[in-house]
């Protein structure tokens, strides 16, 4: 007769085991979802796009080009000032930002071709009192159509200088990871920068951090906006979307990304969140609730750096549901 504390032992033993096998990945998809879900509450509320599934390979042909012409199709918002240096001349799509500095105008993206490079990027500057002539540098984010369709445009124009990481630069070059017979061709070649460098015009600096994830080149930008006396310091956050299929090492990058930018937050002191999609950052509804805003009143764009740090949070958690799916 076998002895009832070896029947005790065993259970003990399959408890245990049951206890420490891993969660499916369906619960941890559940799980990360509810966090992002917790951290976005209402006022980060767009951002849990990023954790509908995605699929499993990358769009391309046809239907790609249709897509983005409907995007570029919708009626652009107009243009408004964020900050005392910092203007929004870009899509109902796509943002482009102008940081104005002492010694002339950084622009930050050139939208999807020359035509919006003119009615919008120029004609928004015009509306808000800028000189297109003033740009010096077009920082390019990411080696994507919609960042850098009206980039060589601008350069030849205004002889600005064209801005991008060494590793979109070289996706520029070479094959295109998202292409569409919508976009003109890249910028050629200019100014690469590597993560950690700086651009010093004037008054104002603005560090370039390599954030791998949305491309394996992403920029993303900090630097400080000015409203009236009170100085903030603003994040840019470089490329949002997965939209390069089951691609797990990318996903796993684009989390660490958020992590890093998570430290760089605490240590610079970052309140301000931006995207280069104003779906994303609620710019357009931010411009049009700052025109209302009481003298002495909270500043739409400023959330915190708690606001930030939980912007980031959400991203990362939503890439990490996107490689669960994917049975990573």
């Amino acid at each position: 007769m076998t002895h009832p504390l070896r029947y005790l032992s065993v259970l003990t033993v399959l408890l245990s085991a049951c206890a420490s096998s891993p969660p499916s990945s369906e619960t941890m998809v559940q799980a990360r979802v509810a966090r992002a879900t917790q951290l976005a509450g209402d006022e980060l509320k767009p951002l849990l796009g990023l954790c509908r599934p995605q699929p499993a390979t990358r769009a391309s042909g046809p239907s790609v080009d249709e897509g983005i012409r409907r995007l570029i199709a919708q009626a652009p918002p107009a243009p408004g000032q964020a900050f005392d240096n910092l203007y929004f001349v870009g899509s109902a799509w796509v943002s482009a930002w102008v940081l104005k500095t002492s010694q002339g105008l950084i622009l930050i993206d050139a939208l999807n071709n020359d035509e919006e490079a003119k009615t919008l990027i120029e004609g928004g500057m015009a509306k808000l009192g800028l000189d297109p002539r003033d740009i010096r540098y077009i920082v390019v984010t990411h080696g994507h159509g919609d960042h850098y369709g009206g980039a060589s445009y601008l350069a030849r124009r205004h002889g600005a200088r064209i801005v991008a990481s060494e590793e979109d630069w070289a996706m520029m070059a070479g094959t295109l990871e998202f292409a569409s017979t919508v976009w003109p061709a890249p910028p050629q070649r200019d100014i690469a920068v590597r993560d950690g460098d700086k651009l010093v015009l004037g008054d104002t600096t603005l560090s370039y951090h390599l954030t791998p994830g949305h491309t394996l080149g992403t920029l993303s930008l900090v630097f400080d906006v000015r409203d009236g006396t009170r100085q903030h310091r603003a994040l840019l956050w470089g490329g949002t979307a997965f939209n390069f299929g089951k691609d797990v090492p990318r996903l796993q990058a684009y989390h660490a990304s958020t992590e890093k930018m998570r430290r760089v937050v605490v240590e610079r002191n970052v309140d301000v969140m931006l995207s280069n999609h104003p779906g994303y950052d609620s710019t357009v509804a931010k411009l049009a609730e700052l025109k209302r805003r009481a003298v002495g009143g909270a500043h739409p764009f400023v959330g915190g750096i708690g606001a930030v740090d939980r912007s980031l949070r959400i991203m990362g958690e939503c890439s990490l549901a996107q490689r669960d799916r994917f049975g990573a």
